[in-house]
């Protein structure tokens, strides 16, 4: 009895509900802040729509289908990576997503675009999954040049490791633009679906911007060999001052990193994690080379500059401390991330109010790497294990944070809602490394599980 009741306990009380409010889960952590807004009352997140009316300057269909078409399992018009969907900064951007197969249901998520909360595309927490036979419309001004990706958010951590995703640039198209999504299917990665070598003939001279995605749940070395390249953008936001190199760079699950180099007359190459998967650039197929084992550390790449707030005066300061531990996660026992020490569902609910100033600090002692993805803004990193940044100032929204590495990161609370906040190794996700930062005075009417078995993760 003496081990039997406490096991029957903590069985009991790790139990998630079939179907819950995700404005009413976990507990508040108000940062230092002012308290109030956790209850279940307040303004709809469904109002913060993008704009309603207007004719769009890109409208796009996706059909989202189960079927075998090469690598992938799951498609959008029939291919995976879906088409790529390209807007200038300003453009209203309407996308209807159609599921014409998908049994479990499929959303579209704007990965990187901080986009009204409404269209963030997430199942249970800003729209019901949409089922087979069903569609939804999702309106944003595209107003953040930038490379990013789009994908499903309702069971993620299958939907899109079987191909529910796809690239998205806002910016015009140049002579000299490269895309590379990469992704692994069944254990075969690939760039833009394909295994092995490939090659796109630009001639040499030409000024290429090569727009690397991670579309997978690790991080992944990535560089171009044959030439010196500048990393010009992170996550979408443009590096101040970038300087040359003939390094890797170390790219997040979840991130992306446009690469710029002038094409040498015998070419140069892309090439993600071995040589053996390739993207050669140029005139000629240029030989094939390994990564150097140096990696570009953007704690000190570029040059610093303003960034529009200070982090001393923060009005909220948090802890985001990932751990793991043995216990039971919806009564299954087992090994489980924690977050501030609490196993999931009874985690922090992290409560801003909207033009706060946000000081997080990330923390990971839990044996393996996450790469922390907040949905709806951008963060600034303001050091790692105490190191403080002096580069270009680092704004990104999917951080790689290492075991036994610390981050703080600030950011401005200018996009109300109630937003994700999780890994993007998406099983970790799913297994209770997730929680959501919430502004006060608004509540979602959608829910977990219920009627349109909405599963996030």
């Amino acid at each position: 009895m003496a081990v039997l009741v406490p096991l029957g306990y903590f069985w009991a009380t790790s139990l998630v509900p079939g179907t819950y409010n995700a404005a009413d889960m976990g507990y508040a952590d108000y940062g230092g802040g002012a308290a109030g807004g956790h209850e279940h009352h307040g303004m709809s997140i469904a109002e913060l729509t993008g704009p309603k009316t207007g004719t769009p300057d890109v409208s796009v269909t996706l059909v989202a289908r189960k079927e075998k078409k090469g690598l992938a399992g799951y498609t959008l018009n029939g291919t995976s990576p879906g088409p790529l969907i390209r807007a200038e900064s300003g453009d209203l951007v309407e996308v209807t997503l159609v599921n014409e197969s998908v049994r479990d249901g499929a959303t579209l998520h704007w990965h990187g675009i901080d986009v009204p909360n409404a269209e963030d595309g997430v199942a249970g927490v800003t729209q019901d999954a949409v089922p087979v036979g069903g569609r939804h419309v999702y309106r944003f001004r595209a107003d953040d040049v930038g490379t990013y990706w789009y994908h499903s958010h309702q069971v993620s951590s299958d939907e899109v490791k079987g191909g529910l995703f796809g690239p998205i640039v806002i910016a015009p198209k140049t002579p000299g633009e490269v895309l590379a999504t990469i992704h692994t299917y069944d254990g075969k990665r690939t760039i833009n679906g394909q295994t092995g070598s490939q090659r796109v003939d630009l001639p040499a001279g030409t000024t290429a911007r090569v727009r690397v995605i991670n579309a997978d749940n690790a991080i992944l070395r990535v560089g171009l060999t044959g030439a010196p390249y500048k990393v010009v953008a992170v996550d979408g936001r443009e590096v101040n001052g970038p300087t040359p190199v003939s390094k890797a760079y170390a790219l997040a699950a979840g991130g992306r990193v446009d690469l710029e180099a002038v094409v040498p007359s015998g070419g140069m190459r892309l090439v993600a994690g071995t040589a053996a998967l390739s993207l050669g650039i140029g005139p000629v197929d240029p030989p094939s080379a390994e990564l150097p084992g140096e990696t570009v550390d953007l704690l000190s790449y570029g040059t610093a500059k303003g960034i529009g707030m200070d982090p001393a005066k923060a009005d909220r300061r948090f802890e985001y401390r990932i751990g793991r531990r043995i216990g039971f996660l919806d009564g299954i026992p087992g090994l489980w991330w924690t977050i501030n020490g609490h196993m999931f569902p009874d985690v922090p609910m992290y409560m801003v109010a909207e033009g706060d100033v946000v000081r997080m600090k990330i923390t990971n002692t839990s044996g393996q790497a996450h790469p922390m993805h907040l949905h709806g803004h951008h963060a600034v990193v303001l050091s790692r294990n105490n190191v403080a940044a002096t580069g270009s100032p680092w704004w990104t929204d999917t951080l790689e944070v290492g075991n036994n590495e610390t981050y703080e990161i600030a950011f401005r609370a200018d996009n109300p809602g109630v937003w994700m906040d999780h890994c993007h190794n998406l099983p970790h996700a799913a297994e209770g490394l997730m929680t959501h930062l919430m502004y006060t005075g608004y509540t979602t009417p959608y829910q977990v599980g219920g009627h349109a078995h909405n599963t996030p993760e």
